[in-house]
C-alpha cells in the first residue's frame, strides 16, 4: 500500500523508532506477555525494520518478519542476520492456510481505510490456525478519523469499532489495552483469538 512512502523516509524512521530502546515499556510488556502464550510459529506482519522480530527471536519465539517496504526488509536482514525477513503485503500473505500460531500486527494496519481494513484482518484469520492468536496495535480515537501520519494518511479507531471489524473477520477479542502518554497519540492493542 505505501512502500515508496516508507522507503523515502526509511532511514529517518529506523533512526527514531527502529530499536527496542524506542519502545514504550508498557507496549513491550504487552507484546512479551502475548508472545509467551502463543503456540507455534509467529508472523511479524508489517515488521518494519525488524526490531520486534529480533526481540521475539531473543525470547525463543519461532518468528519471521514480512514487510511491504523493500528498504525495511533490506535493513532488517542486514541488522538481524539469521532471521528470516520477506518482502510482501499483509493483504495477501504468502503463507498457507492455518500455517501460523500467532500474528503480531503492530501498527501495520494503520494505513488501511475503514472500507479496506477487513482485507488484512481476513488474511490474518486465513493464515492463523484455529485458536491462534493475533495482537493488533493501532491508534485510538473517540471517533473514526483519518489523520496526516508522518509517512502517509493513517486512521484512528474507537476501540469498539475496531473490535467489531476484528469480530467480523473471525476473531474473539480477549484483551484490550489503551495507553495515553502526554505529547503522543493515544494507542491501543487488541489481543484476539481466531475462532475454531
Amino acid at each position: 500500500m505505501t512502500p515508496a512512502a516508507y522507503d523515502a523516509r526509511a532511514d529517518e524512521y529506523i533512526a527514531a523508532l527502529g530499536t527496542m530502546d524506542a519502545v514504550h515499556p508498557v507496549d513491550r510488556r504487552i507484546v512479551e506477555t502475548w508472545a509467551a502464550g502463543v503456540s507455534g510459529p509467529v508472523l511479524d506482519a508489517g515488521c518494519g525494520p525488524g526490531h520486534w522480530t529480533a526481540h521475539l527471536v531473543d525470547l525463543g519465539v519461532d518468528v519471521r518478519g514480512v514487510d511491504l517496504a523493500p528498504r525495511f526488509v533490506a535493513h532488517a536482514r542486514a541488522a538481524h542476520p539469521g532471521i528470516r525477513f520477506d518482502a510482501g503485503t499483509i493483504d495477501d500473505l504468502e503463507v498457507a492456510d492455518g500455517e501460523v500460531g500467532g500474528i503480531l500486527s503492530w501498527f501495520s494496519t494503520i494505513h488501511h481505510a475503514p472500507d479496506k481494513i477487513g482485507g488484512p484482518l481476513r488474511e490474518f484469520a486465513r493464515v492463523l490456525r484455529p485458536g491462534g492468536s493475533l495482537l493488533l496495535g493501532f491508534f485510538v480515537g473517540p471517533g473514526m478519523e483519518a489523520f496526516d501520519h508522518a509517512v502517509v494518511r493513517a486512521y484512528r479507531w474507537p476501540v469498539a469499532e475496531l473490535a467489531r471489524e476484528v469480530d467480523a473477520a473471525g476473531f474473539d477479542v480477549v484483551e484490550t489495552h489503551t495507553r495515553e502518554t502526554r505529547g503522543e497519540r493515544p494507542v491501543g492493542a487488541l489481543m484476539c483469538v481466531r475462532r475454531r
